[in-house]
């Protein structure tokens, strides 16, 4: 078989495939493996250049990184909320009891710190609304707009999912900003209800998790193990046409069943080729001492419009991570994160400017920094009737839901295959 593309989902399909019995080859137009999850050094220290957590609903990651050997390594962030900044200019921390920003309680004292009494008001009305009302929405924007009203989706919601999925949420599915959500919804009989319930059986703290030394040690083992099975990975190995049965790379034919984990391969000739969103990411390492406190948290995310700021989230790495707070050497490492390409030295002077309005402390400038853009695929269809298609732009954002569908399109095609012995 040949998986097309070496980023996570590519590297996953083709040790499951590998596993199953069969000989696998992984071509990757770039000269390196593992997509957005990378890493880099900055101020001495080694970083993950994207992905630096995972949601843990499903399990999916942490199981396999148990199978990777990497199960002791999991680790669990600081227990300390998020801190919203405002459009107001005023900063606070995010309601201790929500999920994505929907609060659990609606008239909680920090929900009507966060929105106001009137809005807070109007949110608590889930509560009388039918459970079938907002149940058919499509995206969680329509259905936290329906459900607690404009105020709450505005000012809690979307800045929460601009940082954590990097998208404005109604432009995203509630079944991958969450997937127990309207499940949750029918069985609770409201919104609010339905975020205490998910949160019950997920407690504070346990939403999302890391790797201590980095998300990056995923593809180390993998990488590792294809090495192991017997899998060819080609690196600079750029397909000129990709089919159902081939793939054609210069002037080489590879035949046998294709797996494409890359966006826009196998477009159709003459189209014209959708650009993903931008991400840009800015890394700090700062010396400031004040920031030991952690005076905003783990960081903090930015409602749209906020005054001053151009980042739209900032996470305080060392008070997030304890494994990096432990390497830092009394140094703050801190992330901001950017729509669009962003870069150069003006990107660290903003970056160094936003970090100081959003932690409320100005700062110098920093004794390192390093910017890096990604590009997040578009939702898609491949052009190729039948291609087997893995990867974020079918699967949705974060490595729970990219990782969950490789796996399940690489057992589909082994017919239910053997079970893995981890």
């Amino acid at each position: 078989m040949i998986v097309v593309g070496a980023g996570i989902a590519g590297l996953v399909a083709a040790r499951r495939l590998a596993l199953g019995g069969r000989e696998v080859t992984v071509l990757e137009a770039s000269g390196r493996a593992g997509g957005q999850l990378a890493r880099h050094t900055v101020g001495g220290l080694e970083l993950d250049a994207g992905a630096e957590s995972f949601a843990t609903r499903g399990g999916t990651v942490a199981e396999l990184a148990g199978r990777l050997g990497l199960g002791d390594d999991i680790v669990r962030p600081v227990d300390s909320p998020a801190w919203l900044y405002r459009a107001d200019g005023t900063a606070m921390p995010l309601p201790s009891t929500s999920l994505l920003g929907i609060p659990a309680v609606p008239l909680a004292r920090d929900v009507i710190d966060a929105i106001g009494m009137r809005a807070a008001l109007r949110a608590s009305l889930d509560l009388l609304l039918p459970s079938v009302v907002g149940a058919g929405s499509a995206t969680l924007g329509e259905l936290v707009r329906r459900r607690m009203g404009a105020a709450v989706l505005e000012q809690l919601v979307a800045p929460v999912v601009r940082g954590v999925h990097s998208a404005d949420p109604d432009d995203l599915p509630v079944e991958r900003a969450a997937p127990a959500l309207r499940a949750s919804l029918h069985r609770e009989g409201s919104l609010s209800h339905a975020v205490a319930g998910i949160r019950a059986s997920s407690p504070a703290g346990s939403q999302v998790a890391g790797i201590r030394g980095g998300m990056v040690r995923l593809v180390d083992r993998l990488l590792a193990d294809l090495e192991r099975f017997g899998v060819e990975l080609r690196l600079h190995a750029a397909p000129q046409e990709v089919a159902l049965d081939h793939v054609t790379v210069g002037a080489e034919r590879l035949d046998g069943e294709v797996v494409v984990a890359a966006p826009r391969v196998g477009d159709a000739p003459g189209s014209t080729p959708e650009t993903g969103r931008l991400i840009s990411l800015v890394t700090l390492i700062v010396d400031r001492p004040e920031l030991g406190a952690a005076p905003r948290g783990t960081g903090v995310l930015v409602e749209l419009g906020a005054p001053g700021v151009r980042a739209r989230a900032l996470t305080h790495l060392t008070a997030k991570w304890p494994w990096i707070d432990e390497s830092a050497g009394g140094f703050h490492a801190l992330r901001l994160s950017y729509d669009g390409r962003f870069g150069g030295p003006e990107a660290i002077s903003q970056a160094v400017a936003d970090a100081g309005v959003l932690l409320g402390i100005p700062l110098d400038a920093p004794l390192d920094a390093d910017a890096i853009t990604w590009e997040r695929a578009v939702p898609r269809t491949h052009s190729v009737d039948g291609m087997h298609y893995v990867g974020e732009a079918g699967a949705g954002t974060g490595l729970a839901a990219v990782i969950a569908q490789a796996e399940s399109e690489a057992e589909r095609l082994l017919g239910g295959g053997p079970e893995e012995q981890g």
